[in-house]
């Protein structure tokens, strides 16, 4: 049983009490928002660029000053909130560690509360860890810490207020707001966004806490992931939201993958071939990216790329070289559009992304002054989906449900990060698998027998303790409707098997 002595104390009650109280209508009915949205695309609507923000767009306006030590941010690790995983991030040797309560974490109360404690640890440099074989403790030179709560849909039912459950994401920012702002606990990524509404909302979150702990306005600062394809067309207005707080926009790419097919996905023009034939240099990805290096540019911004998710293996040498070879190509392809950082999942990638990104930067801390005014991103090239090349083939199909099947076994088993065929693997990747499927059935791209033979044939080969996953899997992918997020039934089960 997890204890919340020294986590949840009083103060930290009253805080949160309040702070949904503040906002969270406000939340609801920015949800309520994106519903009427679904319905619209739904109904043929299709996304654009807004007519009614053609001001923020086209002005002339820059984001508040970065402190220095972001100010280069040109190799990140990402990875959840637990001991081990905060020590040898830490010390990774990346410039910043994104420790996440979002889709590398399951959520039981267990790991919340427990990465609650661990990131204040970090923050006071008392974290350690021995585990019998190994002792772990930080070194000197450590990386910047940044923590993304969880997303604007999601909620924590271990906390009520009012008889009801608290929104997970100001649960999570609250928490470690109110326990570490004396301790340099100012930095956040913020995930999932799908309007600069719901940037307003965090912005309004922010100056709400500081003014109450009484810190100085705009000592927050935050990093967005552009990881839906609606915010793809509001990204200017995002920043101006948040621009004294903002630390940039981040390419969250296989969120995005995911959110085309979420908000697109019944239309034909927009089905997608296999997973892994879906890179950043097809067309609608590429427009993406360049779209989100040029608009932070222009606004004084980071510009921060994507992950790189490979896990080297210790048993195949010939492999590793193949797969670092594509990360190198990755990171050499983003230090060339001009982002100024990178995400990689494993601290054995830390120095094939400084190689890349070192090779462009030099001595400077990042490239913000490369404008990228060449670039003209229109409505229609971020819509290009149909420009994708490549198959929907078997291959493709038996990756995604054996994926999406392993990974959601250890979600529910506690664990949000899991390494799948040297790839580690998260929330999204589930998200994509399962989406990927539903999109093909309905197209008729692939059979419900399809689906059925292939899965009994991937439950024969992991053996057993994924009966559970599979239901859920299973059923959420081959439904006719849509469900929007597979982490909400599945936290119904996490939550009903009281973890």
């Amino acid at each position: 049983m997890t204890t919340t002595d020294n986590v949840l104390d009083a103060g930290a009650v009253a805080f949160l009490t309040e702070l949904q109280r503040t906002f969270g209508p406000r939340r609801a009915a920015l949800l309520q928002r994106r519903a009427e949205r679904v319905e619209r695309l739904a109904a043929g609507e299709l996304p654009d660029f807004l007519p009614e923000t053609a001001g923020v767009r086209e002005g002339d306006w820059r984001v508040a000053p970065f402190p220095g030590e972001i100010a280069d941010r040109r190799v990140e690790i990402t990875g959840p909130v637990d001991r081990k995983m905060v020590i040898n991030a830490l010390n990774s040797g990346a410039r910043v560690f994104m420790a996440d309560f979002e889709d590398a974490n399951s959520p039981t109360w267990e790991n919340c509360i427990e990465g609650q404690r661990n990131l204040t640890d970090a923050l006071e440099r008392t974290i350690s860890l021995d585990s019998g074989e190994k002792s772990y403790r930080l070194d000197d030179e450590v990386a910047v810490l940044f923590v993304r709560p969880r997303g604007w849909h999601l909620e924590e039912r271990h906390f009520t207020v009012d008889g009801a459950p608290m929104s997970a994401s100001l649960f999570d920012f609250g928490l470690y707001f109110f326990r570490n702002h004396e301790r340099n606990g100012r930095y956040f990524y913020l995930p999932k966004l799908e309007s600069h509404l719901e940037a307003r909302l965090w912005n309004d979150v922010f100056t709400w806490a500081q003014e109450r702990l009484g810190v100085e306005h705009g000592w927050i600062k935050a990093t967005v992931l552009i990881e839906t394809i609606l915010a793809a067309f509001e990204m200017d207005e995002i920043l101006y939201e948040l621009r004294d707080h903002s630390a940039g926009l981040n390419a969250g790419r296989w969120d995005y993958i995911f959110s085309v097919i979420k908000k697109l996905g019944h239309r034909p023009e927009f089905v997608l071939p296999d997973r892994s034939a879906v890179t950043m240099a097809v067309p609608f990805m590429r427009s993406y990216c360049e779209l989100l290096v040029k608009t932070c540019h222009r606004r004084g911004a980071h510009a921060m790329g994507g992950m790189a998710a490979f896990i080297p293996s210790r048993r195949d040498a010939a492999a590793n070289e193949i797969a670092l070879a594509k990360v190198r190509e990755d990171k050499e392809r983003e230090a060339a559009q001009g982002f100024d950082g990178t995400w990689v999942a494993h601290p054995d990638l830390v120095p094939v992304a400084y190689e890349a990104f070192d090779a462009v930067l030099g001595e400077r801390p990042n490239q913000i002054e490369r404008r990228r005014d060449d670039v003209a991103v229109s409505g229609a090239d971020l819509l290009a989906v149909a420009s994708t090349p490549g198959a929907i083939t078997e291959e493709g199909l038996r990756n995604n449900i054996s994926v999406g099947i392993q990974y959601l076994a250890a979600w529910l088993r506690g664990s949000g990060a899991v390494a799948i065929y040297n790839l580690m693997e998260d929330a999204a990747t589930a998200e994509i698998s399962r989406s990927q499927i539903w999109q093909w059935l309905r197209h008729g791209r692939i059979s419900a027998d399809d689906v059925l033979r292939i899965t009994d044939e991937v439950m024969g080969s992991l053996g057993p303790g994924y009966d559970e996953a599979r239901v859920i899997f299973e059923s959420i992918a081959t439904r006719p409707d849509y469900v929007e997020f597979l982490t909400l039934p599945a936290y119904d089960r996490l939550t009903a098997a009281g973890a």
